[in-house]
């Protein structure tokens, strides 16, 4: 830094500024120190960072249901956005949420002596495990489907579901069936409460759900279910991968999407416009989780004031798996295997 600051003819606490992306730097100023940084191929060292500062530079991670599309994009998302701060991160999975596991986890951390920790509590158990626990830093929390708080990221689940629905019934649909993900999940719960309150703000029957486990494999027995009832004209699929199970079976059965039955789906994984036909869906950006994640850390870290985190708003993307219903009913004979 010494060298870069004497090519530059500034002082080193002006060229600290420029390399912590300080605003309060003139711009001829800031132009001579990038241009010294690159002639000199100065790079920062974060040991001597983290000794000046008294960080580690270390983000701990606490996750559980890596294998699901919203946690692990939102996993993604803390790396990226750790790297860019110039923080690594360590992470810690958990097999069983309870709260001896969960103790564990931030303990584990705490020995690391983490800066501050993000948990991805996809499940109920994960909230009540970590409620009441001190982490002895600060710790942002994502919450699919909660409320906008000071310390928690939230995806808006329920109002992702209730476009689903409300995208079906436009096109003329009676009413929609759901394939919904396993209890206990936050995002399923919320999914499902958005569809049903949908149907019942619009005065439509809500039929009992067909539950599933997030996996392919349930989603093909779900719509071998579908299939088997003709009356059904409309689903909505709490994540992509049943989705495309319910599309197989539907296929396998003789029955055409969208002519026959409408599908959407929820999470837009890179897979679905391939889906055949391609899958409406609803898109959260959950790689927006993990930057606001890590954002709110190092805003807390900093002992800023804690304003509510806006909710990750839902997207609907229509493609070609839903249609208006059809004029001519399903036959009983077209739906038996």
């Amino acid at each position: 830094m010494i060298d870069v600051a004497r090519l530059a003819g500034v002082s080193q606490q002006t060229v600290s500024r420029v390399v912590n992306g300080s605003t309060n730097v003139a711009p001829e100023i800031r132009e001579r120190v990038e241009l010294a940084i690159r002639q000199l191929r100065y790079r920062r060292n974060p040991a001597a960072r983290a000794l000046a500062n008294g960080q580690t530079m270390n983000l701990g991670i606490v996750s559980f249901g890596l294998t699901q599309y919203g946690p692990s994009v939102a996993l993604s998302g803390i790396a990226d956005e750790a790297r860019s701060a110039g923080y690594a991160t360590n992470l810690v999975t958990l097999g069983d949420v309870d709260r001896t596991a969960m103790k564990a986890a931030l303990d584990h951390l705490a020995e690391d002596a983490v800066d501050g920790i993000v948990v991805l509590a996809p499940v109920e158990a994960a909230l009540e495990a970590i409620t009441g626990l001190e982490a002895g830093v600060p710790l942002v929390v994502f919450e699919p489907g909660a409320p906008e708080g000071t310390t928690s990221v939230a995806t808006d689940e329920v109002g992702g579901a209730a476009l689903a629905t409300r995208h079906l019934l436009d096109l003329g649909h009676d009413t929609v069936w759901q394939v919904a993900g396993p209890s206990g999940w936050l995002g399923s719960d919320a999914r499902m409460r958005g569809w049903s309150d949908t149907l019942a703000a619009s005065g439509r029957v809500t039929n009992p759900v067909i539950s599933g486990d997030w996996s392919t494999r349930s989603g093909y027995a779900a719509g071998c279910d579908i299939a088997r009832n003709p009356d059904i004209t409309a689903v909505f699929v709490a994540n992509d991968q049943m989705a495309l199970g319910v599309v197989k079976a539907l296929s396998e059965y003789g029955v055409r999407v969208p002519e026959d039955v409408s599908v959407v789906g929820f999470d837009d994984v890179p897979e679905a416009r391939y889906y055949r036909p391609a899958l409406t869906t609803v898109r959260l950006d959950f790689e927006e989780v993990g930057r606001l994640a890590v954002d709110r850390i190092l805003h807390l870290m900093r002992g800023g004031h804690a304003d509510a985190l806006p909710r990750v708003l839902p997207e609907l993307v229509v493609r070609q798996s839903t249609a208006p219903p059809s004029q001519t009913p399903r036959t009983s004979q077209q739906h038996l295997r």
